[in-house]
């Protein structure tokens, strides 16, 4: 095995069992919730998504942009540098999950009504939300520890934290929502939990000072603080691609199907995640080996992962496809809802599922884009589909064809991005790569 599959497997490998793990444990909820609570209470879950995703998408602001600027400055062999840019995202981090812990916890009532919540969902939305937000400052700590360490050297370590942080949130999930009968509340407070086990786990790499990067004491500098969010904007806006095309489509499933269009988006939502998390996995467990080689000038290498990843999440996202044409109905029944919403969603997952291929290699080129310094176009391809294709495709095609095309979007919306994603891709490169 040549060195260059050695690190596919070293980095990829477990980065993909953490992020699987990491959802495994969001659908675990909604097996939970759906059994222990009702199926209006998957729906709300589904409600309440996006703001957990906005607050996600902030945490990759400080955490991508700390751990793009730490992989180039270790491949150019500046340690003290790498150290420097570690702690100031940290830092930016803190700063971040302590805004948000206030807003999620003193604004609860009004971010329900913000995300559409209606009577029948109300309730559960602000339950998740208020106690989701309570453990916003160690998950978010947890996000961006786990990205250091796999930079530092070990990604082995995040997988075994991830995979125990599973665990706890499944014992939780159990003890809190069936014995204890605290519902959705139940459900949040077991993540955050769970989330926090994860971080100390995490924190032994940093404990016992295994690789090059430390906590320490840093002199701030505003400069750098720049450099950071610009390096992680793009994948904050790519991650704000989800909650803003769940709030559409919850807004257009509610006007033009009903609550049971919501709970089966859901569903959906949630095998969903698993998908996603394989194609981020990838992408998360090639960025170190992207921003390393940048910084080492290797193009030859670079190339080889970029290859590589677009290779991987294509055949993974395929088999995914064709596998839920015989497990799609199983799964779907493992949530607990009523009949007319199982049917409902069985007969939409296929509609939606096709875009997971798109989407699998939009994530491969975004990180390839984000981790060579090529800020400006990775921020144009995940404006392009956080806040551009994605809101028009939904709002506009079910206008056009009936609610029923509403499934169809994902994939529609995914698929323009792809095409301006490789004209920018092609763009950049035109004149060969260019390292800064």
């Amino acid at each position: 095995m040549s060195q260059r599959s050695k690190n596919l497997c070293k980095y990829v490998i477990p980065t993909v069992l953490s992020c699987v793990s990491y959802f495994l444990f969001t659908i675990i909820d909604g097996i939970f919730v759906g059994h222990g609570v009702g199926t209006n209470a998957l729906g709300a879950v589904n409600i309440a998504f996006p703001f957990v995703m906005v607050v996600g998408s902030i945490f990759m602001l400080t955490t991508i942009g700390g751990v793009t600027v730490v992989a180039i400055r270790l491949g150019r062999g500046d340690t003290k540098g790498a150290n420097q840019a570690f702690m100031h995202a940290i830092s930016a981090t803190v700063c971040a999950a302590v805004v948000l812990c206030l807003v999620g916890t003193v604004f609860a009532d009004k971010l329900c009504v913000l995300l559409g919540a209606n009577e029948t969902f109300f309730g559960y939305v602000y339950d998740y939300v208020f106690w989701y937000s309570v453990f916003i400052i160690p998950s978010g700590l947890s996000t961006s520890m786990q990205g250091f360490c796999r930079n530092d050297g070990s990604p082995v370590l995040v997988s075994a934290a991830v995979i125990i942080g599973t665990v706890c949130n499944v014992f939780g999930d159990w003890l809190l929502i069936f014995p204890f009968e605290m519902g959705l509340k139940g459900a949040a407070i077991a993540t955050g939990a769970s989330q926090t086990i994860t971080l100390l786990v995490v924190l032994i790499h940093f404990a016992t000072k295994r690789g090059s990067l430390r906590i320490s004491g840093f002199e701030p500098d505003a400069s750098l603080y720049k450099k950071i969010a610009v390096r992680g904007l793009p994948e904050c806006i790519a991650q704000l691609a989800t909650p803003t095309a769940i709030i559409a489509t919850n807004y257009v499933l509610l006007a033009r199907v009903g609550d049971i269009g919501v709970n089966a988006f859901s569903i959906i939502g949630y095998v969903a995640s698993f998908s996603v998390a394989i194609f981020f996995g990838t992408a998360e467990g090639l960025q170190p080996m992207f921003g390393q080689c940048y910084g080492a000038k290797n193009e030859r290498d670079l190339k080889y992962y970029f290859r590589a990843g677009l290779l991987i999440n294509f055949i993974g996202s395929v088999l995914i496809y064709i596998l839920l044409f015989y497990v799609g109905g199983p799964v779907c029944k493992m949530f607990g809802a009523d009949k007319a919403t199982l049917d409902y969603t069985v007969l939409s997952m296929p509609k939606y599922a096709w875009g997971f291929s798109i989407m699998a290699l939009n994530t491969i080129i975004s990180a390839y884009l984000y981790s060579t310094k090529r800020s400006k176009q990775a921020i144009i391809m995940n404006i392009l589909r956080s806040f551009v294709f994605n809101i028009a495709v939904i709002i506009l095609l079910p206008m056009v064809f009936g609610a029923e095309a509403v499934w169809h979007t994902f994939g529609i919306y995914e698929l323009l991005v792809l095409a301006a994603a490789v004209i920018l891709l092609k763009s950049s490169e035109k004149n060969g790569l260019v390292f800064k």
